[in-house]
């Protein structure tokens, strides 16, 4: 009874006190340190230790509807999940180092991006790993979320897959009123996941190597508008980019040059032989006051074919014009443009065609053809919630007409 009744409340409260506010100090100290956000858009974002570290989470879905006619077939419908990204970055800025690994769950083998780089100046990156190449034209250097129109377009679709390669990526940013980007890149040649599932899927081939240069003769557009062909920022002065892309792969086996294993070709005595692919870019890109213009030319070549035969045992001889029958070889034009309203309102136009190196091979993967896209977006918060509808019809020399409907919804997180 003598310990509760010598029991003092006031004395135990200030007891307490003297132990919680250095434990309170202690949690604010903490939270200057460290902090957690989300923006739409940019995904959930963890900084610590005063922003020296620097983790986020992000992703987006693209839920849609296509309608399809092919003259002489019956029409089409389809609803999907067209895209679904989920990405996780970081970066630490005291070691100069930053990371991304990037999913697309809509596709079989979901892996698209998965690179580490090292900054050794603000003005140069060096990146190893499976990332978005450069050495394509230019629209295949933005991502799925950042396109002007619901799909690429057919250059983009038939000289490409997604883009990605696995190898060794540098590039440099220079000057300021007249900026100079240039990039270099030595990869696998085989396309992303080019080592295949196990070792009876090794990689094929040699090595790719690439590069582009970017020439901004009036300065560089403004942050974030360098990611999209859309004028979203709306540049006030004249603002453009003057690109040149080329690449060597060598031993290609894949339509594109990205990927291995879709076809192969001997020599004489069976041992494998396989075509150097080679891919030559030009692109134009000119952004004023919501209005842009994007210009883009290319042209694909085959070499390394002589004396190659179609079977292990030498008894049919590929003729050369046989070599567009597994590469898509020929020219390629692509010219886009639009108009974003100040309410984010944005009406674009695109016009493309191809014609193959050799015309009279009927069997070319490359076809002569010609199509038109018209398409309006509603961007409620840039890229990050957007509607957008399309209509494409495409024209091909050979072949039936089709053209194409397409309604898209995007939300970025």
């Amino acid at each position: 009874m003598k310990r509760l009744q010598d029991f003092n409340p006031m004395k135990t409260l200030c007891i307490l006190l003297v132990f919680c506010i250095p434990l309170q100090t202690r949690a604010q100290e903490i939270g200057k340190k460290n902090n957690a956000d989300f923006i739409l858009g940019n995904g959930l974002n963890f900084s610590f230790n005063q922003g020296k570290y620097q983790f986020n989470l992000g992703g987006f879905i693209q839920p849609s509807f296509l309608y399809e006619k092919e003259s002489g077939a019956e029409d089409g419908n389809e609803f999907n999940a067209k895209r679904s990204f989920l990405q996780f970055s970081g970066k630490a800025e005291k070691e100069k180092v930053s990371f991304l690994f990037q999913l697309d769950y809509s596709l079989s083998e979901p892996l698209l991006d998965a690179w580490l780089a090292y900054h050794p100046s603000k003005s140069m990156t060096i990146t190893v790993g499976q990332k978005q190449s450069f050495v394509n034209n230019r629209e295949m250097t933005y991502r799925e979320d950042r396109l002007q129109f619901n799909n690429r377009s057919f250059l983009s679709q038939n000289l490409s897959n997604t883009g990605r390669e696995f190898g060794l990526f540098l590039d440099a940013k220079f000057g300021k009123n007249f900026g100079i980007v240039p990039m270099l890149a030595l990869t696998s040649g085989d396309g992303r996941n080019s080592f295949g599932s196990d070792a009876r899927d090794s990689d094929l081939g040699g090595v790719k190597i690439g590069g582009r240069l970017d020439l901004y003769p009036l300065g560089y557009f403004k942050q974030g508008n360098d990611l999209t062909s859309t004028d979203l920022e709306r540049e006030e002065n004249i603002k453009f980019v003057l690109g040149m892309a080329a690449s060597q792969n060598n031993g290609a086996s894949s339509a594109s040059g990205e990927g291995h294993g879709d076809f192969l070709l001997y020599e004489v005595d069976g041992n494998t032989s396989l075509p150097d692919y080679a891919q030559i870019y030009a692109d134009f890109l000119l952004k004023y006051q919501g209005f842009s213009v994007l210009a883009e030319y290319a042209n694909t070549s085959a070499s390394n074919i002589d004396q190659a035969y179609l079977d292990a045992n030498g008894a049919q001889i590929l003729a050369p014009q046989q070599i567009s029958e597994f590469l898509y070889l020929g020219d390629s034009f692509n010219v886009q443009a639009g108009y974003v309203t100040l309410g984010g309102l944005s009406f674009d136009a695109r016009y493309e065609s191809a014609s193959p190196e050799f015309e009279s091979n009927a069997s070319s993967r490359l076809q002569d053809m010609n199509a038109f896209t018209f398409g309006v977006s509603k961007y409620f918060q840039n890229n990050s919630l957007k509607v957008q509808a399309a209509y494409t019809s495409m024209n091909p020399s050979i072949g039936n007409e089709i053209s194409q409907f397409e309604v898209l919804f995007q939300i970025a997180f």
